[in-house]
């Protein structure tokens, strides 16, 4: 069997993951403008353990996306968790018909196309505690709070529907050549992995050298990894395209902080 016949969730665990978990750690090193704090009560002020922990909690609380500041980041939690949720405990014939309906293959693409390039984005493979969903929720919020929601939602559409189109167009011209067959039109395909990759890409624009050249760097490894290996054809491709599509985002995700902190 070829190995583009093999059906394949878009976000399927692989080692990319692992690298993409250090991600949230770095979040909090992105220059963003903060709220003065206020002076300090010396006569009620808590112990420096107390203070410790509190302060944590604090810098913990500004990576999560909030109904207030991250509208987009916060919504698309909730609706990937609902769907995650159907998923695990819904009837199975109608799990496996929404997933098929959503596929972004080339079947669908051809015939349904703006219902499979937003389906495909509403489900997450591995569920809402997938190392993937765990770290788009945090980089889509840190994307969010510096450029608005509506640049963070262009962001994650580009580099989704680019590289489903850089993965699937040469999937459509090999089967018309007879080089694959007519299977291959036909596969399930879902996922948000290219767009959190197209997040990630935009968002190191934003971090300081050193963050965003060994974030680079270490999620550029393990995709050369998944290319050496490729396991899942489709996905070591449009991976990168994805990071590069996020990446070529940059001179617009900088613009847009600059003039928010001027």
């Amino acid at each position: 069997m070829h190995p583009l016949e093999t059906r394949r969730p878009a976000a399927a665990e692989g080692p990319l993951p692992r690298a993409l978990e250090a991600i949230p750690a770095q979040l909090d090193a992105i220059p963003a403008q903060r709220p003065k704090p206020e002076p300090a009560n010396t006569a009620t002020a808590p112990a420096p353990g107390v203070q410790g922990i509190r302060g944590l909690l604090a810098r913990a609380g500004r990576l999560l996306p909030s109904l207030a500041t991250t509208p987009f980041a916060f919504g698309y939690a909730v609706l990937l968790l609902a769907t995650s949720m159907y998923t695990e405990y819904g009837d199975p014939d109608t799990v496996d018909t929404l997933l098929q309906a959503s596929s972004t293959d080339v079947a669908h693409l051809s015939t349904t196309p703006v219902l499979a390039i937003f389906g495909s984005a509403l489900w997450i493979a591995g569920g809402i505690a997938s190392p993937y969903a765990v770290v788009f929720i945090f980089v889509l919020a840190a994307l969010e709070r510096r450029i608005g929601g509506w640049r963070t939602v262009g962001v994650f559409l580009l580099g989704h529907v680019v590289a489903t189109l850089v993965t699937e167009i040469p999937v459509a011209l090999s089967v018309l050549a007879g080089h694959l067959p007519e299977s291959s039109l036909h596969r399930l395909d879902y996922g948000i992995s290219f767009g959190l990759m197209a997040t990630v890409g935009a968002l190191t624009g934003l971090l300081t050298p050193l963050f965003r050249w060994a974030t680079l760097a270490v999620v550029g490894v393990l995709l050369v990894e998944d290319l050496v290996d490729m396991t899942e054809p489709l996905a070591a491709w449009g991976h990168p395209v994805a990071l590069l599509v996020g990446v070529a985002c940059w001179p617009a995700v900088r613009r847009v902080r600059d003039t928010a902190a001027g």
